[in-house]
């Protein structure tokens, strides 16, 4: 069935798979850290700019898991399938990885002059949370497909 011709497309869904769970693992790391940021910003303390600097950093990486994880959804379709829209896994995965880009473009905007890119930043990363629930049950859906 397969439209390459390889033998089996297995290895790519593990790296999937893996690196799915590290995008999962990231946002996690995002949301802790992002709560301590927003608790020095409440109660009004020095911030530690190690947190600031390991939350961009972790955010940089959840943005290259996205990008590798659509990357491998792209070509990992169209080698076994020829196309794309098998599954509405395609606009799940198409919205997180929109809002993942959207969010770290707001983190770039977040300044004293720009109040609205804080709120956006933060609003973006709770629907975020509801696009990886939504990515991950139809990526459920789709595994079910690839396995024998």
């Amino acid at each position: 069935m397969s439209v390459l011709n390889l033998p089996s497309f297995l290895w790519l869904w593990k790296i999937a798979a893996w690196s799915m769970g590290l995008a999962l693992a990231t946002y996690g790391v995002l949301f802790f850290s992002g709560l301590g940021i927003l608790s020095t910003r409440i109660n009004r303390q020095a911030r530690p700019a190690s947190l600031r600097k390991f939350h961009i950093i972790s955010g940089i990486v959840l943005c290259l898991l996205v990008l590798l994880l659509l990357a491998i959804g792209l070509v990992g379709t169209i080698g076994y399938y020829g196309s794309l829209g098998h599954s509405p896994h395609l606009i799940a995965g198409l919205t997180v990885v929109i809002l993942v880009l959207l969010s770290g473009w707001s983190a770039t905007q977040i300044s004293p002059q720009k109040s609205w890119a804080r709120l956006l930043h933060v609003g973006i990363n709770l629907t975020l949370f509801v696009g990886f629930i939504f990515v991950s049950l139809t990526g459920w859906q789709v595994v079910q497909k690839y396995l024998p």
